[in-house]
């Protein structure tokens, strides 16, 4: 027979289960900010195209998740008809954004901000030209190195 003390063990134990899992997966539904791949950009080299599609066919969406053991991304691949198509989680290299020390005139302040996001062992760096929902994947060797000697590379 169980005792009113282990009955209540019991519970106390399946409530901060269901309280951590909750937490945990609730913040794949709560991304602190949402981005979209812009047409003119490629993909990231981890994403590839299912059979038949083109890079037309496709749009692929960003989540930005701050968690208290890190910084993290996910990507989700989606057809025309907004269908799932791949999810890739990724863990962003840096504790902050990166800025170009020498930066372009013209962009707004805080303006482009990158930050280097690592799937399945594939570091590619995703630029922010300005404060709106769109993201780029760039190849520009100056920010790469400036990634590599900043020491969260």
């Amino acid at each position: 027979m169980i005792t009113p003390l282990q009955r209540f063990r019991y519970l106390s134990l399946v409530i901060a289960l269901a309280f951590v899992f909750a937490a945990y997966k609730g913040c794949e539904m709560l991304p602190e900010s949402t981005f979209q791949l812009s047409s003119d950009s490629r993909l990231p080299k981890w994403i590839t195209l299912p059979p038949g599609l083109t890079r037309a066919d496709v749009s692929l969406t960003m989540n930005y998740y701050v968690l208290p053991w890190g910084r993290d991304a996910q990507f989700v691949l989606r057809d025309k008809n907004e269908h799932a198509l791949k999810k890739e989680d990724g863990k962003m290299r840096c504790k902050e954004p990166l800025q170009l020390k020498n930066s372009s005139q013209g962009f707004p302040s805080g303006y482009p901000a990158y930050e280097a996001i690592t799937v399945n062992g594939i570091t590619e760096i995703i630029e922010h030209k300005k404060m709106e929902p769109i993201f780029y994947v760039t190849d520009d060797t100056s920010v790469w190195k400036q990634y590599e000697s900043n020491g969260c590379g």
